[in-house]
This record gives C-alpha cells, sequence and structure tokens, in this order.
C-alpha cells in the first residue's frame, strides 16, 4: 500500500482516486478551489461522473501541505494551461525523490514544453513520469474496462507506478518514450477537433476516418523529428487515444469541435462545454513545433486557421482536399511507370 495524493479534484483525478482507492492504497484530494473539495465532501460525488460514489475513507483537504508532506507518490490533474503554476506551489512541499505522476495532456504555448517538463524544472528534486492512454474518467470512475501506459526515464519507476494502478479493469503498460507519449497525448487533441468540427459540418464518416488516419500521420512525423518513438504513434497514446477522443462524446474536444463546426465561435463552444478544452490550449503549440521542426502538418495548420483567425471551415477543408496529389506511403518502387 502507498499513500497517494491526487492534486486536482476534476474528472480524471477523482477517477484515478477511486482506482488507487480500490487498490488498497491511502488516498487524498486536493484542490486549488475549495468549492470542489466541499462538495466532495458534502455529496461524496462529482458532478461530471454519473453513478460515481467517492468512498468515505478517501481524505479530502484545502491544504497543499497537507496533501504533499508525507505522501509516497502525487498525482499531478490539474487541467493543462495549470500545470506549471502548480508545479510551482508544490516545490516548497516536496522532498527529494517524491514521485510525480502527471496525468493530464496539453503542451505549454511559448515555451513548447510537454507536461513532465514543465514539472522537472519546477520541481528538480522530483521523480516524475507520466500516465496517458484512451481513458475517459466517465468509465474508468464506474470501472469499464481501460488500458493505458506510464512512460517514465526508469524502468524500476515506471512498473511501481504500472503496478499502483493496474488491476482487472485498469490495465497498465510500460514505456521509456515519455516525449511521444506526451506528444500523442496533446496533439492528438487538436486532430479530434477537426475531426468533430467536420462532423459540425454533416461532412460524414468518410471524412472523419480520413482525418484521423492523416492525423496520425502529422502526429508520427512530429514526434519522429522530436525524438519520439515511432511505435508509440501507432499504439495506446497515439492511434488509440485518438480514436477514442474522436469517437465519444465524453470527449471534450469533440463536443467543442462539432459545436464550432455548427458555427458557434472557438470561445462560445469552450463557454457551452463548461470545462478546459485542451486542444485549444494546445493548437497554437503545435503548430510552432511543426514550424521549428520543419514537419508538414496541414490539419493542424487548418485547425489554427479556424480557431484563431477566423477562417471559415468550409475553405479549410476545400483547400486540404485541393493540395497537391501524393502517394500516401512516400518513397516506394513500382513495377513500371
Amino acid at each position: 500500500m502507498a499513500n497517494i495524493s491526487i492534486i486536482g479534484a476534476g474528472t480524471w483525478g477523482v477517477a484515478l482516486a477511486k482506482v488507487l482507492h480500490d487498490n488498497g492504497n491511502d488516498v487524498c484530494i486536493w484542490s486549488a478551489l475549495p468549492a470542489e473539495i466541499d462538495e466532495l465532501m458534502q455529496t461524496h460525488k462529482q458532478k461530471n461522473l454519473p453513478g460515481f460514489v467517492l468512498a468515505d475513507d478517501i481524505t479530502l483537504t484545502k491544504e497543499l501541505k497537507e496533501a504533499v508532506e508525507g505522501r509516497d507518490v502525487l498525482v499531478l490533474s490539474v487541467a493543462s494551461p495549470y500545470t506549471r503554476k502548480t508545479a510551482a506551489r508544490l516545490r516548497e512541499y516536496v522532498k527529494e525523490g517524491q514521485i510525480i505522476v502527471s496525468v493530464a495532456k496539453g503542451i505549454e504555448e511559448g515555451t513548447m514544453k510537454t507536461l513532465s517538463e514543465q514539472v522537472e524544472e519546477e520541481i528538480p528534486q522530483a521523480k516524475v513520469c507520466v500516465l496517458s492512454g484512451p481513458s475517459h474518467a466517465e468509465e474508468v470512475s464506474i470501472g469499464l474496462p481501460t488500458t493505458v501506459v506510464v512512460g517514465s526515464h526508469s524502468r524500476s519507476l515506471a512498473k511501481y507506478v504500472a503496478d499502483l494502478f493496474s488491476n482487472t479493469f485498469f490495465r497498465v503498460y510500460i514505456s521509456p518514450d515519455m516525449k511521444g507519449i506526451e506528444l500523442g497525448a496533446a496533439l492528438k487533441n487538436v486532430i479530434a477537433l477537426a475531426a468533430a468540427m467536420a462532423d459540425g459540418m454533416g461532412f460524414g464518416d468518410n471524412a472523419k476516418a480520413a482525418i484521423i488516419t492523416r492525423g496520425i500521420v502529422e502526429l508520427t512525423r512530429l514526434g519522429i523529428a522530436m525524438g519520439g518513438y515511432e511505435k508509440t504513434f501507432s499504439g495506446l497514446t497515439g492511434t488509440g487515444d485518438l480514436i477514442v477522443t474522436c469517437a465519444s462524446m465524453h470527449s471534450r474536444n469533440r463536443r467543442a469541435g462539432i459545436l464550432i463546426g455548427q458555427g458557434k465561435t472557438c470561445e462560445e463552444a469552450m463557454a457551452e462545454v463548461k470545462m478546459v478544452v485542451e486542444g485549444v490550449y494546445s493548437a497554437k503549440a503545435a503548430l510552432q513545433l511543426a514550424r521549428k521542426y520543419n514537419v508538414e502538418m496541414p490539419i493542424v495548420e487548418g485547425v489554427n486557421q479556424v480557431l484563431f483567425e477566423h477562417r471559415p471551415i468550409m475553405d479549410v477543408f476545400v483547400e486540404l482536399m485541393r493540395r497537391e496529389m501524393r502517394s500516401e506511403i512516400g518513397e516506394e518502387k513500382w513495377e513500371s511507370e
């Protein structure tokens, strides 16, 4: 048994608290928003997790020091735009070698840093790893089968964290490719916005399949250029996570993208979803990375044009369809010209 704190009381953090508690660990939940802790104390429910009930013996606290000190593992589950700020608050309480598991998905605009890189910069004394994969909180919180990946610089650390989370409905693989895992997790949200915009426009299943497939190509190109493993992008945190985000209405990115496709602005869509839409925050960083590494990412570029330049979606899709014809698989040998 380990003493574990969840830093952030959103849907994903609370769902993971249940997994860890059910596995026999001592679990504490902290939130920067006192109202979230008050609600959990009063109702034992998370308003966005139907059917979920919080166990009585999970500790709830508004004091960050209480949540950090004496804990073996901290699960950092705040929305990605708040990762660096929260890590900076944690720094003074984190002991040498304390484990932090980053479970959000995103890239920092401006610095283009992954979430684990931000945590490592802010808390250099911590051992940092990541957990990601196709895993909607709504399903995990009620025990539906789910498979994810833990990424770490250290095999032994990855194995330790995987063992903490693993059970009969939550299967955890391990990987040394932290960079690839986090890029797939963050940038698939941008591709999912494009697929959902197509749905909102009524373009049909063929268009969505094309966006998903060519989106994986874009993610893989960039990931390899940045030092990620090619296999990562065809695995759970690449193709797997993109499929679930494009297919499920649990996805905030999908809901927001559909609304944008139906004519709402980015701001209106996010206000209606009422939760952080990670793809919006990662889109600019994705385009910055594409340009920095000289990688062609036309879908990502188109999403940026829609979100931030207010370009009509139909114009973007027509441009994508009229791009110069080429081979799908790149270099190949033909039997004849």
